[in-house]
């Protein structure tokens, strides 16, 4: 009975984390370019009181054993990188990925992060930056004075186009051969990891690499109704739990209170 308190308390701490994964992707439901999560669980260490395939005497083996498992426990919250819908917004530095890649973005550190989120805007000097004000990498140049209209190709070329003529550059994307294991910042950014292997970079279009969809931001990959689902299930597996501590509670409580002989 004291297992059975001590599996079910695990099994209450597993969904806790696992309701907390749900709230915060139910949190960024609109959080342009965020990729929801899920929990990954592990069964915990079980105690053998009888080993399968044992020897019972006589060359007979036992078919079956004795095991008790002791809960579970939560090893990942993985990151779900499927392409979120697109929304329209005619925002000439509004970027899209459709398709596999990262912009890249230069933090006040001086180290480079990653983000799906192509909210991009022209700081007071014409560089291109993201909604927190940090500088975007991948051959992004700054928007000459006077320019009148910037247009971005599918496969990563650009060109300012004002007064004095006409500017044109190839961007780039960033890949990477295991995006889950990215570490995240918050800010809509990622941090390369040792997990995640290095930065592969490639023009857009190009070799697998997505493409550039101008005036368009990616939304969340949050599916409500999913998410809701995933939540009745999270709440259901804590209540059953929490049953099991009951009932093992009332067990003991029963066993304490048999009369002595």
């Amino acid at each position: 009975m004291l297992r059975a308190l001590y599996s079910s308390a695990a099994g209450m701490d597993s969904e806790q984390l696992n309701l907390d994964v749900i709230a915060n992707n139910l949190a960024n439901v609109n959080t342009t370019g965020f990729k929801r999560s899920k929990v990954e669980f592990q069964e915990l260490l079980y105690q053998t009181t009888r080993a399968p395939g044992a020897d019972q005497g006589s060359g007979s083996q036992l078919p079956t054993g004795v095991q008790i498992g002791e809960g579970s426990r939560p090893v990942a919250t993985a990151r779900v990188f499927t392409n979120g819908d697109l929304s329209q917004t005619g925002e000439p530095l509004d970027v899209a990925i459709q398709g596999d890649g990262f912009f890249e973005v230069q933090m006040p550190d001086g180290s480079t992060a990653y983000t799906r989120d192509g909210a991009f805007k022209a700081s007071a000097d014409g560089s291109i930056v993201t909604s927190d004000g940090y500088p975007v990498l991948g051959g992004f140049q700054p928007v000459p004075p006077g320019t009148t209209n910037i247009t971005i190709g599918s496969a990563g070329n650009v060109t300012y186009t004002g007064a004095n003529g006409s500017t044109t550059f190839q961007v780039q994307l960033a890949r990477f051969n295991n995006p889950q294991g990215l570490q995240s910042l918050g800010s809509n950014l990622f941090k390369e990891t040792t997990a995640s292997g290095t930065a592969e970079l490639g023009n857009p279009s190009e070799n697998g690499f997505g493409t550039l969809n101008q005036g368009y931001l990616e939304l969340s990959n949050v599916s409500v109704v999913e998410e809701m689902v995933n939540l009745i299930q999270a709440q259901r597996a804590y209540e059953v739990n929490s049953k099991a501590v009951q009932a093992a509670d009332q067990m003991m409580q029963e066993a304490n209170n048999m009369p002595h002989t």
